[in-house]
């Protein structure tokens, strides 16, 4: 068979096996596997931020950090913030395999999208669990009498 002609598709195939791990199998499962858990996070998130109670005339800033002052909900909101960084980031870099034929020019928009995913990630994370309403609030503020109240 010559280089221009396709082998019949039941043919065995001829070139030896990669030895190593396959990356491309693995980001292929997280892609399905992160899918799932994304919607049941997502929509889990917006039916109590939307649906429960006042729906979405509760959304203000106490509705946050009373969301934020809660471990369970800390984790949620991290979870769903590190499963959807990396699911897109991994279908960005299927797109870059896909279409960028220059080695040099893929290879570097690959770390790109990595290193943009990773601080995305980091600071994201700090955010959530750093987070206090009380950071900065002056005696103009409304929060300032249920900060003083906390101290």
């Amino acid at each position: 068979m010559t280089a221009d002609t396709i082998a019949a598709p039941r043919s065995p195939h001829t070139t030896p096996a990669a030895r190593g791990v396959n990356w491309e199998k693995w980001g292929w499962l997280y892609m399905r596997i992160s899918g799932v858990l994304l919607v049941v996070l997502i929509f889990g998130h917006l039916f109590i931020n939307l649906m429960t109670n006042d729906g979405i005339s509760q959304l203000d800033f106490a509705f946050v950090a009373g969301k934020f002052a809660t471990p369970f909900w800390q984790w949620w909101d991290v979870a769903m913030l590190w499963l959807a960084l990396i699911h897109g980031a991994n279908g960005m870099r299927t797109i870059v395999n896909d279409y960028v034929t220059g080695r040099q020019l893929r290879v570097a928009l690959i770390w790109a999208l990595g290193l943009a995913a990773g601080i995305l990630i980091v600071l994201g994370t700090l955010v959530v669990f750093t987070f206090d309403p009380c950071l900065g609030v002056t005696e103009q503020s409304s929060l300032w009498k249920m900060c003083q109240a906390v101290a």
